[in-house]
């Protein structure tokens, strides 16, 4: 009788502990406060702990034990984590592990907060866009100096937008609706993209990377959203300016490594290009002395276009649904295909 109790004692607790375990990082994050806990632990239920790490060495000491990571993880983690079996990205892009290779040839799979952040992105390209068209750079300049410049002083750049002829490189959840919102101006997109991707009233025509150069030369204005891989790195270099229409605009909007920083600032000094509008460069922060920094007719964002409530919260949901989808077996949203990195 007493073997019996102590048998079904130990088929009891077998049957309330939780089956995984998921690694949070801890801080004052809108994924990682109290509130975004509480909604973890409620997804997960009694099927996986949700454990919060408050410092970094609490992190790379309880990694060796969780199934789970929401936020990413480094080498040297990913060494020691003998039993993960998914990283939740915070970002849509993952090139941390796009170019590496001890992640991408295991098991372990990788969920990203792709399209979430769609709708912020691409308002913040047309922002930098529609600066630089109507010159507000200059603009916003003058008002420090309590400057009223006549008209005739007005920008070169000022450009009327309908008729205009856009390339979106990277047509996924944020490429998708940037050409939206340039269709919408009554300019022509081309996208480019390696997926086989049925074409829409707002992207006509979509060629595929390694057929850039054919339509670059029609571009008024030229718009990066591609994720960063091995194989997009410096995909727009020295030929791809050169090809550009003289007094083209060039905006990027996903990752710095997609152009090469030295061949935009060579033809940023021939004069060749309107405007520039940078929300990502290589490195991050761009040091203060850099090049760039200098032309008038650039305009530099700190790599904050992902930022608004809407996207906050978005991202929170794709996290919280997958953790509650992996803590019940069930299939993950965003599933990141390690192969290609995106």
């Amino acid at each position: 009788m007493k073997k019996t109790l102590v048998l079904l004692l130990l088929a009891v607790a077998c049957l309330s502990a939780a089956d995984k375990k998921i690694l949070v990082r801890g801080g004052s994050s809108f994924t990682s406060n109290d509130e975004a806990v509480a909604l973890y632990r409620k997804a997960a239920g009694d099927r996986a702990d949700i454990i919060v790490a408050r410092s970094q060495e609490e992190f790379d000491r309880l990694i060796a034990d969780v199934h789970g990571v929401l936020g990413g993880i480094n080498k040297d983690q990913f060494a020691k984590a003998k039993n993960l079996e998914w990283v939740q990205s915070t970002s849509a892009g993952v090139e941390a592990y796009a170019f590496w290779p001890e992640f991408r040839e295991s098991d372990v799979a990788l969920t990203n907060c792709k399209v979430v952040q769609g709708p912020s992105v691409a308002d913040h390209a047309l922002a930098l866009f529609l600066a630089l068209a109507r010159g507000l750079q200059m603009y916003i300049t003058d008002m420090q100096t309590q400057s009223w410049k006549p008209r005739s002083q007005a920008p070169k750049t000022v450009r009327e937008l309908q008729g205009m002829t856009a390339v979106v490189v990277g047509v996924g959840g944020i490429g998708t609706q940037i050409a939206q919102r340039l269709h919408g101006f009554g300019i022509e997109v081309i996208g480019v993209d390696p997926r086989d991707m049925p074409v829409s009233n707002f992207v006509p025509t979509i060629v595929k990377p390694d057929e850039i150069d054919s339509v670059l030369p029609k571009a008024d204005a030229v718009f990066v959203a591609a994720p960063w891989t091995p194989e997009s790195e410096n995909m727009i270099g020295a030929r791809q300016f050169d090809l550009m229409k003289d007094d083209a605009y060039f905006v990027v909007i996903s990752r710095g490594g997609l152009y090469d920083r030295e061949a935009l600032v060579k033809i940023l000094d021939s004069g060749k290009l309107l405007g520039v509008g940078l929300d990502v460069t290589r490195p991050e922060p761009l040091p203060k002395d850099h090049a760039l920094w200098r032309f008038k007719n650039v305009i530099i964002t700190p790599h904050m276009a992902s930022l608004s409530e809407g996207a906050n919260g978005r991202r929170l949901g794709v996290m919280v649904d997958n953790v509650g989808r992996f803590a019940h077996g069930k299939p993950l949203v965003n599933l990141v295909d390690k192969s290609v990195g995106y």
